[in-house]
């Protein structure tokens, strides 16, 4: 199918044109919904964790064995879920020595 540029005129009044032909549709690697009810691992991992702490650790496990580089969306749930791993293990501390005291 051959498609002729767009008119200075059809710019100007406001259509758009069609770039891509749609019977020709590709998904891109972003198009595709995240897992976990579509918030990502990372962010799921991190909410989730308020109820079950040890799943902070899954996603700081995740996160420094680069799971990210499959998909860069996720980045930020598992950096999350990493800081509150480092807060929970720093609270743990904190008891367990003010216990022994």
């Amino acid at each position: 199918m051959v498609r002729k540029a767009p008119d200075t005129a059809d710019r100007e009044k406001g259509r758009y044109t069609l770039i891509r032909d749609p019977e020709n549709f590709q998904f891109g690697i972003y198009d595709k919904p995240l897992p976990c009810f579509g918030c990502g691992v990372g962010w799921f991992s991190f909410l989730l964790g308020f109820v079950f702490p040890l799943m902070w650790y899954y996603g700081t496990f995740l996160y420094f064995g680069n799971h990210c580089r499959k998909d860069p969306r996720e980045r930020a749930g598992l950096a999350a879920s990493a800081i509150a791993a480092m807060a929970c293990s720093v609270v743990m501390l904190v008891i367990v020595v003010f216990r022994l005291m």
